[in-house]
C-alpha cells in the first residue's frame, strides 16, 4: 500500500523474486516525495567515499543518467552532507513505472487504504476507494508503505507520534520549484557575501565542486525581510537545490508547525499555510537575491511535505544511540549515512547530530515488522525508529533501500507461506545482494 520511493522498491524487488504484486497509490503516479511533493534532490547514498545505497534505488538513478535526466551522485555543495542526486521529476514518473511493469508487478491509481479486516492477527483483506466505488483486495502479506503507517495501525499495530516528550512532530514543508533562476549571479553573490552562508565556515569555493548548485544561507537577507514583515515562515535561512534542469530550483524553505500529517483537517489549513509562505517566499528571493529577479514559480507541491508522523513499535526500535554508534545487527536489511537531521518543532533552529566522517549504520529486519501482526511488513519512514532516528533515516535513498529488503522479504514470507516474523534472514540479505544491493554482513 504506497507508490512512493520506498513502496515502489519493494514492488519491484517482490516481483523480481517472483511474487504476484500489486502497488495500490493514491495518486495518478509513483515517486511518492519525490512527484507528489516535490523534494529533491535524493540525499545522500553515500556514506563518506562508499556508497552505503546501492541495488534497485540506485538502479532508478542509473536509468536516468542513461536518458539525460539525472547527472548522478554529486558533491553537495551545501556542505552538509556527501552527495546529492538531482534529477527530472517527470522523467522519474516514467522510470518508476517501467521498473514495476518490467518485472511483472501490476500498479493501481487514484485508490486510497479505507477499511481493513483481520483475523488472528492477520490482514485478510482490505477494502479500498476509488472513482469504480468501494472494492476488495486480499493477498499473502501486505506491505504498508503509507508514510504514517495507515495500514498497519488500522490493523491494530501500536504506535508512537511525534517527539517521545509531548507528541510534537518535525514541521512540514510545502516545497516550491522556480525557474529561469541566473544561477552565475547567485553564485556571485555567495562568492562577495560568505559571512551570509554560515555552514562554509567562510570558503565559498565549495560551490564550484559540482554541475548543479545547492546552498542555505541569505541569513542577513531574510533577517532584513523578517524585520520588515515581509516573511513570517519560522526559519532562519534559505535553503535551495538545483534540479537536473540548470536554472530550476527547488525551495526547501517553508516551515508549517504544529500540523498533524494523520488528520485531514490539520493537513488541510496545512496545505493553506504553506502557499502562503510560499508566495512570501516567492516575493522575497526576486526583490532580495540577485539572480532571481525574472525567475518565477513553476508550481508549488502539489502536495505538502510531512517528515513524520506515526512510528509502528516493532519488534526492534532504532535509536539515535544505534545510529551513532553505528551499532551492528544480525539481520541488517540497510545501511545509510544520513545524519540525524532534525527540523524544530518548536520554530527556528535544525539540530544535526552527524556521525565521523564516512560513518555508517545499519538499520535491523526487525524494525520493520510488528510483535503481533503475521502477514505486515512496514516500510519507509514509518519503521519502529525513535524520534531522533527516525530523522536520519527518512529520507529518500535510504527509505528506498529499505523498501527494497521489505519487498524481498514479503515475496520470501509469501512464497514459502509463512509469518514474517519467521523469515530467514540470511536468505534475505542473501537475495538482495543477488539484486545488487551493499551489506556489510
Amino acid at each position: 500500500m504506497g507508490g512512493g520511493v520506498s513502496g515502489t522498491m519493494a514492488a519491484v524487488a517482490a516481483a523480481k523474486s517472483g511474487a504476484k504484486t500489486l502497488i495500490v497509490e493514491s495518486q495518478g503516479y509513483l515517486g511518492g516525495t519525490l512527484t507528489a511533493n516535490g523534494v529533491g534532490p535524493m540525499m545522500t547514498f553515500h556514506a563518506g567515499e562508499k556508497q552505503a545505497v546501492q541495488g534497485l534505488t540506485d538502479e532508478l538513478i542509473e536509468r536516468l543518467k542513461r536518458i539525460g535526466k539525472s547527472p548522478g551522485h554529486i558533491f553537495d555543495t551545501v556542505g552538509f552532507t556527501y552527495s546529492v542526486t538531482p534529477f527530472d521529476a517527470e522523467a522519474m514518473k516514467v522510470e518508476l513505472e517501467s521498473m514495476v511493469l518490467e518485472n511483472g508487478g501490476d500498479i493501481l491509481y487514484h485508490t486510497m487504504l479505507a477499511e481493513v479486516k483481520t483475523e488472528e492477527d492477520r490482514i485478510t483483506e482490505i477494502t479500498v476507494c476509488n472513482k469504480s466505488g468501494l472494492s476488495s483486495l486480499s493477498a499473502k502479506v501486505f506491505i504498508d508503505a503509507t508514510g504514517d503507517a495507515d495500514l498497519s495501525v488500522r490493523a491494530g499495530a501500536a504506535y508512537t507520534k511525534g517527539r517521545e516528550s509531548d507528541g510534537a512532530a518535525q514541521p512540514m514543508t510545502l516545497k516550491m520549484k522556480m525557474i529561469n533562476v541566473d544561477i552565475p549571479r547567485v553564485k556571485e553573490y555567495i562568492h562577495a557575501h560568505p559571512e551570509d552562508f554560515p555552514l562554509y565556515n567562510g570558503d565559498t569555493s565549495i560551490i564550484e565542486q559540482a554541475p548543479r548548485l545547492s546552498t542555505a544561507g541569505f541569513v542577513s537577507l531574510f533577517k532584513e525581510a523578517k524585520a520588515k514583515g515581509e516573511i513570517s515562515i519560522p526559519r532562519e535561512d534559505i535553503l535551495f537545490f538545483e534540479t537536473n534542469t540548470p536554472g530550476e530550483v527547488i525551495m526547501n524553505t517553508t516551515r508549517i508547525l504544529g500540523h498533524d500529517g494523520t488528520d485531514a483537517w490539520s493537513l488541510s489549513r496545512a496545505e493553506t499555510i504553506g502557499r502562503k509562505q510560499c508566495r512570501e517566499l516567492e516575493l522575497f528571493v526576486k526583490k532580495y537575491i540577485p539572480g532571481f529577479e525574472e525567475a518565477h514559480v513553476e508550481f508549488t507541491g502539489p502536495s505538502i511535505g510531512v517528515r513524520g508522523s506515526r512510528q509502528i513499535v516493532g519488534v526492534y526500535t532504532l535509536t539515535a544511540e544505534d545510529i551513532l554508534a553505528q551499532k551492528p545487527f544480525d539481520d541488517v536489511i540497510a545501511h545509510s549515512g544520513y545524519p540525524i537531521d532534525i527540523h524544530s518543532p518548536d520554530g527556528e533552529g535544525t539540530k544535526h547530530e552527524k556521525l565521523v566522517w564516512g560513518g555508517m549504520y545499519s538499520i535491523p529486519y526487525r524494525t520493520l515488522i510488528t510483535p503481533n501482526l503475521k502477514n505486515v511488513i512496514v516500510i519507509g519512514r514509518c519503521l519502529s525508529a525513535t524520534f531522533e532516528a527516525q530523522a536520519a533515516v527518512r529520507t529518500t535513498p535510504t527509505t528506498g533501500a529499505i523498501g527494497h529488503a521489505g519487498g524481498v522479504a514479503a515475496a520470501e514470507a509469501a512464497q514459502q507461506g509463512i509469518d514474517v516474523q519467521h523469515v530467514d534472514i540470511t536468505k534475505v540479505q542473501a537475495i538482495l545482494k543477488q539484486q545488487g544491493a551493499y551489506l556489510e554482513v
